[in-house]
């Protein structure tokens, strides 16, 4: 008798701690009003847009500051911004309903389905799966290949064919490497199957029974859509709106641009094991096998340092996962040029947060753990600051650097040989041509499956160049180097534009003479 009653009082105990969570209130909402407000200014954010549910409900979905500095418009839940890499859960999510409905495995070969897509390795080509497409594991650097797809005219199956001239850097299945290009690939397995789009599938399957009627695949649908948040990047200090650019090839692995009040719908969702409104849009088993782990990521030395509780951070299929207070976190980032995004789900406490921003900042990323410690009652450090400060430090670090290679230039230096020597066409077989030409006595490259890449040539020292992109405000001045071979002629163009997201060594050009 005695050991029954000892029983019950742990179990009570036990499950009576498991049921009591914190539930947001209107302090902890005007808490974190004060603190994204400060953020904002500390980061230079124009605009800035949370949703919050819990326990099925909406507990927040508002906007702050401004869709376009400059201008009046504010932004509000139903302003729209570039959700950016947030697309690959739908993507992943898209294929588990074709899994669900017997038309496929997640450990089919790709090339069954797609029978051009080819890796540089043939044993890969062959034995790559649909999982494998989904998680990051292809061997691939991170963002390897973008290129290929960053305003270029090649339709989505022409960039795949393309992904055969990329040269791996990890073993197969050994290593992390974030790949756009296998998520798009995933997205083409779509209407090979279905004879239907990837861009209607998502629409039929998701955005319509979830009703997120302002939520799209591709900025031409823009068109008309007054509230609309405008993409920003800081340039020499100063904080300037840009041009959105289309991700129409790329869709599948960014494309979706959404509102607060759409993606608290596709959290909802997911937080109801893939039901809503009674009916289940997403099975949850299917659910749960893209909330597993596929492949490992490591914890970094600032994980560890701003959040200690962090024990584990893998890939699933569309998902980041990793532990934060005990608790499982479901999540991703995205960004686009001009805009930043993320997305989390707590799921044993059925909580969600998606923050979208109309800038380059990592606040969403801070902001995440801040609204999660407000969720699990855990008193964390100002992330957003201490983020603020080692990104700002990093700058000042880079600017040092560059002022260093400055100073260490032979300004002295004439090219190796005459200007019309560096002219004609160079080829890459990963990316295509590109032409160097003259005109008014200046050297000028131009990239021709992306016009829009072109740059005038000013000498920097030896056969080395600056170039600069000025379509792309985002991207840094680079150096363009001729290499010269020993017959005194030029043999290759080598380009380095020094950024986080575009690889411009993988292009590899050589001069066709």
């Amino acid at each position: 008798m005695y050991r029954n009653i000892l029983f019950l009082i742990c179990f009570l105990f036990l499950f009576g701690k498991a049921d009591a969570q914190k539930v947001f209130t209107s302090e902890d909402v005007d808490s974190l009003k004060q603190h994204i407000q400060q953020a904002m200014v500390d980061w230079k954010i124009p605009g800035l847009a949370i949703g919050i549910v819990q326990d099925g409900k909406v507990v927040m979905a508002e906007g702050f500051g401004v869709c376009k500095l400059g201008e009046d418009q504010k932004v509000d839940a139903n302003t729209m911004f570039g959700i950016a890499s947030n697309t690959k859960a739908f993507t992943a999510s898209a294929l588990g309903l074709l899994v669900n409905e017997g038309k496929l495995s997640w450990d089919d070969r790709v090339v069954d389905y797609l029978p051009y897509f080819e890796l540089y390795d043939p044993y890969v080509s062959q034995n790559f799966t649909i999982r494998d497409l989904l998680c990051h594991r292809s061997g691939l650097a991170t963002f390897s290949g973008d290129l290929l797809w960053h305003s270029t005219s090649y339709s989505r199956e022409e960039i795949i064919r393309r992904i055969k001239y990329l040269k791996p850097v990890y073993g197969f299945r050994s290593h992390y490497g974030y790949s756009n290009l296998m998520f798009l690939t995933a997205g083409e397995i779509i209407p090979a199957i279905t004879d239907t789009s990837f861009d209607d599938f998502l629409k039929y399957r998701f955005f319509e029974p979830l009703e997120m009627q302002n939520t799209n695949i591709s900025i031409r649908f823009q068109k008309g859509y007054s509230n609309l948040a405008i993409p920003h990047i800081t340039k020499e200090d100063k904080v300037i709106p840009i041009d959105y650019i289309s991700w129409d090839n790329i869709a599948p692995a960014g494309g979706i641009n959404s509102t607060v009040n759409d993606m608290n719908h596709w959290l909802l969702m997911q937080l109801e094991s893939g039901s809503w409104n009674g009916k289940v849009i997403l099975p949850e088993e299917i659910q749960q096998e893209l909330w597993s782990s596929n492949m490992v990521q490591n914890v970094s030395n600032m994980q560890h340092f701003l959040f200690p509780s962090i024990h584990f951070n893998t890939y699933g299929m569309g998902w980041d996962l990793f532990d934060y207070h005990g608790r499982k976190v479901v999540n991703h980032s995205g960004g686009l040029d001009g805009m930043i995004s993320q997305v989390a789900l707590v799921p044993e406490e059925k909580f969600g947060v998606v923050i979208l921003t109309n800038s380059m900042n990592y606040l969403p990323y801070a902001l995440m753990h801040t609204v999660i410690d407000l969720l699990m009652d855990y008193e964390g450090k100002n992330y957003s600051s201490i983020m603020n400060k080692l990104v700002n430090r990093n700058k000042e670090m880079e600017q040092l650097s560059i002022e260093k290679e400055e100073q260490s230039r032979n300004i002295k230096s004439k090219p190796s040989l005459a200007l019309e020597d560096y002219t004609g066409v160079y080829t890459s077989k990963m990316y295509g041509d590109a032409e160097v030409k003259i005109t008014d006595d200046q050297l000028f490259v131009q990239f021709k499956p992306a016009p829009v890449f072109k740059s005038k040539l000013e000498h920097w020292q030896y056969d080395t160049f600056k170039i600069e992109f000025k379509a792309f405000p985002s991207l840094p001045e680079g150096k363009l180097t001729f290499t010269i071979n020993s017959l005194g002629k030029v043999e290759k163009m080598l380009i380095d534009v020094p950024n986080p997201d575009f690889d411009f060594t993988e292009l590899d050009f050589v001069k066709v003479h």
